[in-house]
């Protein structure tokens, strides 16, 4: 399979005085994603912190199907816990049918326990109304009369009105950072991106494939595995560091901020470390020349064998031009080395 690329997109806070002209700056980047030929675009959803400024996910999608007309996209993912499944699943299907079937549907627990119990739930119960909440909502998707008695969420006899233009369902994405989470993916045929570094990236690779390959399912038709990194290109290393690390500052303080703000320790310190050269040493980062970013893509496709790389382009305070730049050296220097 070849090499496919993604762009990841928190929509944090960018110190723009008008929260309009950061969504109309995304939705213009967006734009250009698809001119340049990335296959999907994949948006983050959090809520009270700078880190998520698009708290509902399908809102801005309904505007990203109506800029785009090839463009895959996505969240990534929905937090689910914070929904009603049937009402979620609504949702799902307009946005399937309002992009033509161009729906990547992405769904987890959430990372951050402060945001989930900003809506009254318990985050601790989080991980397992996640995985009764994804069947529902695949059975809310596949269904004309929807019943279901489980510990979080009822339903009975409800009519399903509509369903996805893609069948049985868009495609399912989950972003697992451990092993187990990874089985769990592969037992329901979805995609996976995972964040964390090479290490540990290629541990949950290889239990997908060991559990995809338990299930008998043909190497062929395994779907797509894949790493988010930041990515920013110039036309010189030295030039293309200093935008990344400017950049850096602020979607660090906006990823730190909510826990910052309570009070509690940020619980995954690792993977946002002071600098973004202590990014890049640890694998996750990387800006440079287009020669250095093939590189970087080159190691890792050889290291965990992904095949799929989601690039974090836009964040902190990165100027859209620097943005933009880095999209078009991805577009004519980088991604076509992998086609």
């Amino acid at each position: 399979m070849a090499l496919q690329f993604g762009v990841f997109d928190h929509i944090d806070d960018n110190g723009s005085s008008r929260l309009g002209e950061l969504y109309e700056s995304r939705l213009k980047l967006i734009e250009l994603y698809e001119r340049a030929g990335f296959r999907s675009y994949h948006i983050a959803e959090h809520h009270s912190t700078p880190l998520g400024m698009a708290p509902s996910p399908s809102v801005f999608l309904a505007a990203v199907a109506q800029r785009t007309k090839k463009l895959r996209f996505g969240p990534l993912l929905y937090v689910t816990p914070m929904y009603h499944p049937v009402r979620l699943a609504e949702e799902i299907v307009m946005l399937d049918h309002m992009s033509g079937g161009r729906l990547e549907l992405g769904l987890g627990r959430g990372a951050s326990g402060i945001e989930i119990g900003g809506y009254d739930v318990d985050p601790d119960t989080g991980p397992a109304r996640n995985i009764e909440a994804t069947e529902l909502i695949l059975k809310a998707l596949t269904s004309d009369v929807l019943n279901h008695e489980g510990k979080f969420y009822k339903a009975k006899n409800v009519r399903v009105a509509a369903h996805p233009v893609q069948k049985p369902h868009p495609p399912l994405w989950f972003a697992p950072i451990e092993p187990e989470r990874a089985e769990f993916a592969a037992r329901r045929g979805a995609n996976i991106v995972t964040l964390v570094p090479p290490p540990l990236a290629k541990s949950v690779f290889d239990a997908y494939r060991h559990e995809w390959k338990h299930l008998g399912k043909p190497e062929r038709a395994m779907p797509l595995i894949g790493v988010s990194r930041h990515v920013v290109i110039a036309d010189t290393d030295e030039k293309a560091l200093a935008i990344a690390e400017a950049a850096y500052a602020g979607w660090r303080n906006n990823m730190k901020f909510l826990w910052d703000w309570a009070g509690i320790a940020f619980p995954v310190p690792f993977l946002i470390p002071p600098k973004f050269t202590d990014l890049m040493q640890m694998g996750t980062a990387v800006a440079g020349t287009p020669d250095r970013v093939r590189g970087f893509i080159e190691k890792a496709v050889a290291e965990t064998g992904i095949t799929y790389v989601v690039c974090d382009i836009m964040f902190g305070s990165m100027p859209v031009a620097d943005a933009a730049r880095t999209v078009d050296l991805l577009a004519e220097d980088v991604m076509p080395h992998f086609r």
